[in-house]
């Protein structure tokens, strides 16, 4: 009998979409073959969800929950293949439970999270709305003051923790954030590599301008301040009030900005760009 891996469970589970323990056994049934495994999934009641879980999941929801004494909050992404499955009451109310899940026991590995009933919920989602549903990625933020902010469509969802500040100035930063998507905290908190990259290309550029060499320093300085200044989020014109910066904001409110974290559905996953048409032709000539 062929050894079944770790690896090959999870390249299973990932074609399938289907639980860890029934992929295991599975591979244990087809000697190690993954592709005898699906078929003879397809063959049994997972069938409906082997044939879809080939298919890109990069649509769904991003969700928080805070805590009453604002100390921590959670984020997580849940995902579907499409956007209207995403706003079918089943998907939502699978997502409230992850959500809750995650909150209760601070819970982030999502191998974890999903054994037991949570695999098992997931599985009947599947199975009832015809689509692959994957939990992408969960976070616990924890600090003095902890807020949230969600976009209407669910689509975006950012949690921002500050020292001192209240709840509704750490909403109003995460809102911020939604809107402007900056990368770090401030220009301190930039990695020195990523400024050195950034001045490699200002130098090329600037050199090609013809312009003596001490010139071309002072562009260089100011390109750089304004680089800094657009990726930094106590640069940024608040989107309330763009006549002031964000961290002039905050600092007005005697607090300080210690971390954010930004989720946008499906970014970072390569979608699957074949149209509607192409698909139909392509089953047609199977």
């Amino acid at each position: 009998m062929a050894a079944v891996s770790a690896s090959m469970v999870k390249e299973l589970r990932d074609r399938t979409g289907l639980g860890m323990m029934e992929c295991k056994k599975a591979l244990v049934q087809a000697e190690g073959s993954i592709d005898q495994a699906i078929e003879n999934l397809r063959k049994s009641s997972g069938m409906k969800a082997a044939k879809k879980a080939g298919r890109v999941a990069a649509e769904g929801a991003v969700a928080t929950k805070v805590a009453e004494d604002g100390s921590y909050a959670v984020l997580v992404e849940v995902n579907s293949e499409t956007d209207f499955a995403a706003r079918d009451e089943n998907f939502s109310g699978f997502v409230e439970k992850v959500t809750e899940q995650v909150f209760a026991n601070k819970q982030t590995d999502i191998a974890a999270l999903m054994a037991g009933d949570m695999e098992t919920a997931r599985e009947a989602l599947v199975q009832k709305i015809g689509e692959n549903i994957s939990v992408r990625r969960a976070i616990v933020t924890e600090g003095e003051v902890v807020g949230s902010y969600v976009h209407g469509n669910k689509r975006i969802a950012v949690l921002v923790s500050l020292k001192a500040g209240d709840a509704e100035l750490a909403r109003d930063v995460a809102m911020h954030v939604a809107a402007q998507n900056p990368e770090f905290v401030s220009p301190d908190s930039v990695p020195a590599e990523k400024i050195e990259k950034e001045k490699e290309i200002l130098t090329v550029q600037a050199q090609d301008s013809g312009k003596p060499a001490e010139i071309i320093e002072k562009m260089i300085g100011g390109r750089i301040r304004k680089f800094l200044a657009d990726i930094s989020l106590t640069e940024q014109p608040f989107v309330k009030d763009p006549d002031v910066t964000v961290g002039a904001l905050v600092k007005k409110a005697g607090a300080e900005i210690l971390s954010f974290t930004r989720y946008e559905v499906g970014e970072g996953i390569e979608k699957d760009e074949k149209d509607f048409a192409a698909e139909v032709a392509e089953q047609l000539g199977k």
